[in-house]
């Protein structure tokens, strides 16, 4: 018998492991590379939600003349290391020059078809698996102190009507009835349906490595160190002391994917948009479902380990420690957000978010070299992973998939 075509996939997050088990169940040959343990980075800190209505992007119309006061609001989520501004310009630029209504549109766009069937795509991933005792059907919701807060963001809630997703409002006294942990200030509630939740992501997506490698997949943790090419094709990655002969190589390292996808030449826009969470342990009631706080823009949500509120953007590279600013902010702001609601601080954890310039996940052939990308989902990367694994395997076993991919095009930045 022929041998099975053999694939490399660096990157053991949400989007190679989906990648990965995907191929597998297509009869491939698998390994699965990562410099960490599966589930170690940013699929470990997220917030856990399944987002399907997530089609709007963070360049908004109107965020170029909001921007600057923003960074110099204390008490806005949004902080920028000025050390870091050289380096970060070039990208922002590109980044700010999609804020802007015909963009938007264009971006909600193609983001709607990794998001809008998020659930289904996760539960077609972990049927039959122990991974699946992680995954649950969820409200998610969206808080705002008034009716003037929630119509200022019409702009917002017009794109997700566009995807298909109309909320439930909630207002008054009825927004404790229904969530009775929130403060008072809160007075409507926007309450997505039939979305979910994911209890403890970085065991979940340790769970999934281990049904990969139940399937067969060998998984290595090391440091990518080359691909080598052969007449412009992919034909072996080079790792700490080993060279892996490979038939085809899928790049799912977030934002570390930038220095791989260059030894391809794709010059990426690519940077990280730092982000915090603060794990709590509740002394007494949880919450029901998560909610986002759109007066903090973080997000809580109820995990059995604990409340875990994740959110902030900071920009300030990869290397730099976490700030103590940005955590101070949101703990205050959760706090508030929950007054009657016992909290002691247990942990605390910052990630790197990838961004591209945007705002559009690179997924698909690198050129004709064999080499996939499957980066740069932003904050859709748990939202948006397994159908993205889908995708990369149906186009390595199949030669296409029954969508267009073109806003994902990872050739359209070139060299």
């Amino acid at each position: 018998m022929p041998a099975k075509e053999h694939i490399i996939v660096v990157g053991a997050g949400i989007v190679g492991v989906s990648a990965a088990i995907w191929l597998l169940r297509a009869g491939k040959k698998v390994t699965l590379l990562d410099r960490s343990e599966p589930g170690e980075g940013t699929s470990y800190g997220n917030a856990g939600v399944l987002a399907s209505c997530s089609v709007a992007p963070v360049t908004a119309p109107g965020m170029i003349a909001k921007a600057p006061k923003m960074l110099l609001d204390p008490e806005f989520p949004l902080f920028l290391r000025w050390s870091y501004l050289p380096k970060l310009a070039p990208w922002l630029l590109k980044y700010l020059s999609h804020a802007n209504a015909p963009e938007t549109r264009r971006i909600a766009q193609g983001l709607a078809p990794l998001t809008s069937d998020s659930v289904e795509q996760h539960e077609s991933l972990t049927n039959g698996t122990d991974a699946s005792r992680w995954l649950t059907r969820s409200d998610y919701s969206f808080a705002y102190r008034d009716r003037a807060a929630f119509e200022a963001d019409a702009f917002t809630w017009g794109l997700r009507r566009d995807a298909g997703f109309e909320p439930d409002i909630i207002e008054g006294p009825a927004v404790q009835e229904f969530e009775p942990l929130l403060s008072t200030e809160m007075k409507l509630l926007a309450v997505m349906r039939q979305h979910g939740v994911i209890d403890a992501p970085g065991s979940y997506v340790k769970a999934l490595a281990q049904e990969a490698e139940a399937l067969g997949a060998r998984l290595v943790q090391s440091e990518v160190r080359d691909i080598l090419l052969k007449d412009d094709r992919v034909e072996a990655v080079v790792i700490d002391g080993e060279t892996i002969p490979c038939d085809g190589v899928v790049i799912a390292t977030g934002v570390w994917s930038k220095p791989l996808a260059a030894k391809l030449g794709i010059n990426v826009p690519l940077e990280t948009e730092r982000g915090y969470h603060i794990e709590f342990e509740p002394e007494d009631d949880a919450l029901r479902a998560p909610i986002m706080v759109t007066t903090g823009k973080f997000v809580a949500t109820p995990m059995s380990g604990g409340l875990r509120c994740a959110g902030v953007v900071e920009f300030g590279g990869l290397k730099a420690p976490a700030s103590d600013k940005p955590i101070a902010l949101l703990e205050r702001t959760v706090r508030a957000t929950f007054p009657n609601l016992k909290l002691k601080k247990r942990d605390t954890w910052l990630g790197h978010r990838p961004a591209p310039s945007d705002s559009l996940p690179l997924i698909g052939e690198i050129g004709a070299s064999g080499v996939f990308a499957a980066f740069g989902h932003h904050h859709i990367g748990l939202t948006g992973g397994p159908k993205t694994g889908r995708i990369i395997a149906d186009l390595i076993s199949h030669g296409g998939v029954n969508m267009d991919l073109a806003p994902y095009d990872p050739n359209r930045f070139g060299g």
